[in-house]
């Protein structure tokens, strides 16, 4: 687990910086600065200061996880079809673990009918549900996950790095919240830079079948949800103010609904899938370019 034990490491000791500094130029010892870190790790929202958002301990998360998913990339990228599969139903068992804590520690201080808080059904979730189908089941449901991962996935996980509104506004950077949605959201980036370098699936336009599927029937959990909760799953079902998701509110007005569940559905395949096709599309002209000029040099 390259990518899990190397966010880790690295996250930690980027966020964890300014702390340090100042602990270790003051009376306090470096076994309180140690018993502070783990204290702020687990805190609850509000006893320290939030992180926010593009402030230097979010580009610190950035850079963290960028670096993470490239090295680890770098040792995995020739791994064989075998390794690849071991590889995803590894990290979606830990990212499993991971989520059931995180609901659990969520809990503490949230009320069970507060389902925005802790129920894993947003679009980023779908890594969990993805990973699941492709690790223990077969047929068109393992065809189904596969193609979100492929797909969909670093979709989610880009949009996220950049604007991680649901722990970095609330919870500082060096938290078990804050770098729980970064590995998961690197995650996602890297298992769809992962399986298409390695060519663990082979996609086609018809596998839009299975990624607007599986996405279509977690937004319609999810509208059952919001509709006997008051909540906004998804984002689907009413405004997410101070997002860019006000701006698809505001200039689609009763049509939001419905917009929302059929961008999520199509969009983000058509663009990980046309962007995939050209790279493919320029290697070939290159390896084509490359062959005529051996056999003119031969020749």
């Amino acid at each position: 687990m390259i990518f899990f034990s190397t966010f880790f490491d690295i996250a930690g000791q980027i966020c964890s910086k300014k702390i340090y500094l100042w602990y270790n130029n003051s009376i306090v010892g470096d076994k309180i600065y140690r018993r502070m870190g783990s204290i702020m790790f687990f805190a609850k929202p509000g006893e320290y200061k939030a992180c926010g958002l593009f402030t230097p301990e979010h580009f610190a998360l950035i850079v963290a996880t960028f670096l993470c998913v490239g090295i680890a990339l770098q040792k995995t990228v020739h791994k064989s079809k075998e390794e690849v599969y071991k590889i995803i139903k590894n990290l979606t068992i830990i990212l499993w673990a991971l989520e059931i804590f995180k609901i659990l520690y969520t809990l503490q201080d949230v009320k069970i009918t507060n389902v925005k808080e802790w129920m894993p059904l947003y679009y980023c979730s779908l890594l969990l549900y993805a990973g699941f189908l492709s690790s223990f089941t077969r047929g068109h449901f393992r065809r189904a996950g596969d193609v979100f991962l492929a797909t969909g996935s670093i979709v989610g996980g880009l949009v996220f790095i950049l604007f991680p509104t649901t722990s970095l506004p609330t919870y500082p950077a060096f938290h078990f919240i804050s770098i729980h949605s970064f590995f998961f959201h690197g995650t996602m980036v890297y298992l769809t830079l992962l399986i298409n370098k390695t060519h663990y699936i082979e996609l086609e336009k018809k596998d839009i079948i299975y990624f607007a599927s599986l996405v279509g029937i977690i937004c319609l959990l999810a509208l059952i949800v919001n509709a006997e909760f008051n909540s906004n799953l998804m984002f689907i079902s009413k405004n997410f103010p101070n997002t860019p998701i006000e701006f698809i509110y505001d200039a689609t007005g009763r049509w939001f609904t419905p917009l929302m569940i059929l961008g999520q559905m199509f969009l983000p395949f058509y663009v990980v899938y046309g962007v995939a096709k050209k790279f493919e599309s320029i290697k070939s002209e290159r390896r084509e370019l490359a062959e005529k000029e051996a056999y003119r040099k031969i020749n």
